[in-house]
């Protein structure tokens, strides 16, 4: 076998990348709902964005909210207990939705009725009918859907999706995908996540929905057809693994996995774990006519790239393998600033969402589609209806 790393074959690649100015002229006003653990991500980004201006809040645990400005220092904001009071009583350019699973879609929905951009975070709802619904209320409105998922903005995971876009694997007929952590179940102070009737889904929903949006963005996220899924709660729910009250009112999943079948005949092969007795589930693996990619994985999934990958193609009838190097940051903003920028770029700028729902819908119905399967216990076909 060969060993290439020639810069003739990663200079088809690579991109340029100019950083545009931020015109600060005009700020857009921006609420938040839900001041939680996630919100802190945001409040920290939009901070350092000279064209944002921080007006308004909802939260229902009392205290919260003022709590959370003060710690980041930020004083004048309207704080609200419903956030349809927010929504009517305030003059807002976008919200962040920041609250748990379970109330994505009724607080998404809302905004955009008020004419408020959303900025959304993962996952985007529970079921696939919450999504319809909400793909519904967003084209009504016009306004700006985005779903957070940060990992579309890191390097290398661009990288991906350039290679498969070159043409080096050919046609893509199957992948094979996941990522877990051996022990990550989130409850150390919080049951939000780990709790059906706040959460609805666990594992699958938390980390599986970037596992899912990393394979599926790169090769231009065909229809799924069908899934025969699985999952389990057998760490969650026991206090050897957990802590022993939250093992007593954990309801979602530790662990999920699944065969889909994908438009254009691509098979993919996944899995997804909070916990588990292995470091990892396996390096993602995609499957091409002409080239195979391989994607190391993390020890700790959080939708990053585990190390630099591997091109396996053959050359003047060699076996060759080309190892991509991992791309180094090229600013000092974090994937979850480039995030939030993104989304204040095609507010203000009035373009397309750039994480938009037209695509996450099949994220979210493949997930609701395990969901459906794991408790029917056979193969389900994934019908969307028309938004």
């Amino acid at each position: 076998m060969a060993n290439q790393n020639s810069d003739a074959v990663l200079s088809q690649f690579t991109q340029a990348v100019e950083k545009e100015a931020i015109d600060a002229s005009k700020k857009l006003r921006v609420g938040i709902i839900g001041t939680g653990g996630i919100a802190h991500a945001h409040m920290a980004s939009y901070l350092k964005m000279p064209d944002v201006e921080l007006v308004a809040a909802a939260e229902i645990i009392p205290g919260r909210a003022e709590a959370f400005f003060e710690e980041f220092g930020v004083k004048g904001v309207h704080i609200y207990a419903d956030y349809k009071e927010m929504l009517d009583r305030e003059q807002l350019d976008a919200v962040s939705v920041c609250t748990y699973n379970r109330q994505h879609a009724c607080c998404t929905i809302a905004a955009l009725e008020h004419g408020v951009h959303v900025l959304l975070e993962k996952p985007m709802c529970v079921t696939l009918d919450e999504a319809v619904e909400m793909r519904r209320a967003e084209k009504k409105s016009g306004k700006v859907l985005s779903i957070g998922f940060q990992p579309r903005f890191d390097e290398n995971m661009q990288m991906i999706k350039r290679i498969v876009e070159s043409g080096a694997l050919g046609k893509v007929y199957y992948i094979q995908t996941g990522g877990g952590r051996r022990r990550g179940i989130p409850c150390a102070t919080k049951t939000s996540f780990i709790m059906d009737e706040t959460a609805g889904i666990g594992a699958l929903a938390d980390i599986g929905c970037y596992s899912l949006d990393m394979v599926l963005n790169a090769i231009g996220y065909p229809k799924p057809l069908t899934v025969t899924g699985y999952t389990s709660d057998y760490f969650g729910k026991n206090p050897k693994y957990t802590i022993p009250e939250r093992a007593a009112v954990f309801s979602v999943d530790d662990f999920a996995a699944a065969f889909i079948r994908l438009e254009g005949d691509v098979i993919l092969d996944f899995r997804i774990a909070w916990a588990m007795h292995v470091d990892t589930p396996g390096d993602t693996i995609i499957f091409g006519t002409e080239g195979a990619l391989r994607i190391p994985s993390t020890d700790c999934w959080n939708g990053t790239v585990g190390g630099p990958m591997t091109l396996y193609h053959d050359v003047a009838g060699s076996h060759v393998q080309t190892v991509i190097p991992i791309v180094p940051r090229k600013d000092d903003l974090s994937n979850f600033d480039r995030k939030v920028r993104s989304f204040l770029d095609a507010v203000k700028n009035g373009t397309a969402s750039p994480v938009p729902t037209s695509q996450i819908i099949y994220n979210q119905a493949i997930i609701d589609g395990i969901c459906r399967s794991a408790k029917a216990g056979h193969e389900l076909a994934i019908e969307i209806p028309e938004d």
